[in-house]
């Protein structure tokens, strides 16, 4: 067995026994990668002679550490099991085992699949534009199947001692009305008049999803579902560990606004991706069809997400010139405006956003760029 290293150091041997346990038969660790930055290896066991690849995922270590918390892993217990053994579905990996007590879970191999950001970073989005429509599609799959199924999610959260997570005023989006008032005022943008009312308008429609209530990934982003280079088949979506039941149109920002990982992602209508998501959806949620009613929903969304993310004006504003998180920002709050803006919603918190995003590239005169130049910034321009 090839030694295992740092805080995983102990995994080896627990993995063993547990699969061993598991398979009721011997099972041997031969080899263990740690797939770096990540709490996961790639670990090769043998059992009668036949070799296989596992993924073991575990509890990060570390006092104050980021994702450290043990709720995560039973987070994504919860959700993998419930998408696979409940709803028969292949979105995500299937569970091999599971230890939680020792903070570990092992996991299906879905090598050869790679995570589609290294194919954006290394190809562009131009070259990858079949690969995205099937995340977009795989987005909207996973709300069209799950919707109405809430109950049975719960069932499962709780046959794992596991109180389920929440995507409303009680989880993600507590605080926000608060929050979000206090940061645009100490920008110098405050959100007041007509915009404050649309704001409301905006925590009560994700507050209360009524059929778009879905399991949600939680962060639906590019780095998170594996596909084949060799064409758009069988993807699956990964690390589950923030997932639960909120507004389906929560995993739909991606498209329209950058995530933490991207300045821009470009157009979604004209690259198709707008629509591939939503016939998806809509294949499980009908009122997805309703172009009102949709298009109220995904711009609530996307100004939650720029609210969000305006979190971080203090530390941004600490950063040197150049800093490509501060075009980020700014690129965040006007694709946000302009998510609003296309479907007809939201207008006076989409022209507060556009305010907002002037203060910012007033302040930040390094960040005063044309991020819709795609010959400058292409659609999904890493941000680091």
């Amino acid at each position: 067995m090839v030694p295992a290293s740092g805080a995983d150091r102990r995994c080896p041997a627990a993995v063993q026994a547990l699969l061993s346990d598991t398979c009721r038969a011997p099972v041997a660790v031969e080899r263990w990668e740690r797939l770096e930055p990540w709490a996961v290896a790639r670990v090769l066991v043998r059992k009668a002679g036949a070799a296989r690849a596992v993924i073991v995922k575990w509890v990060r270590a570390g006092p104050a550490g980021a994702r450290t918390e043990p709720w995560r892993l039973r987070a994504e217990l919860a959700a993998l099991q419930f998408l696979s053994d409940d709803l028969g579905l292949a979105l995500a990996p299937r569970v091999v085992a599971a230890d939680l007590p020792a903070g570990f879970l092992v996991l299906e191999d879905l090598a050869p699949r790679v995570a589609l950001d290294q194919l954006l970073r290394r190809d562009g989005a131009a070259a990858s534009l079949e690969l995205l429509a099937v995340f977009a599609r795989t987005c909207g799959e996973l709300s069209a199947a799950t919707a109405g199924r809430a109950g049975a999610y719960h069932a499962r959260c709780a046959a794992l001692g596991f109180q389920a997570p929440s995507g409303d005023a009680e989880g993600r989006l507590a605080g926000l009305w608060d929050r979000g008032h206090e940061d645009a005022t100490a920008l110098g943008a405050p959100i007041g008049g007509p915009a404050a009312s649309e704001l409301a308008a905006v925590l009560e429609e994700l507050n209360a999803p009524g059929p778009f209530l879905a399991l949600t990934h939680g962060d639906s982003e590019s780095n998170n579902i594996l596909v084949r280079e060799s064409g758009p088949a069988d993807a699956r979506l990964i690390d589950f560990e923030a997932a639960g039941y909120a507004h389906a149109l929560a995993d739909a920002v991606c498209l329209h606004v950058p995530g933490p990982g991207w300045i821009s992602v470009g157009d979604p209508a004209a690259a198709g991706l707008a629509d591939e998501y939503r016939r998806a959806l809509a294949r499980g949620v009908p009122e997805a069809q309703d172009d009102r009613r949709y298009g109220f929903a995904l711009a609530a969304a996307c100004m939650s997400w720029a609210l969000l993310r305006l979190q971080r004006f203090a530390v941004l504003d600490t950063r040197a010139p150049g800093d490509r998180s501060r075009p980020q920002l700014v690129e965040t709050m006007e694709s946000a405006a302009r998510a609003a803006e296309a479907h007809r919603a939201l207008p006076h918190l989409a022209g507060w956003a556009r305010r907002t995003a002037g203060v910012l590239r007033r302040r930040w005169p390094d960040a005063d760029l044309d991020l819709t130049d795609e010959a400058r910034f292409p659609p999904y321009s890493p941000r680091y």
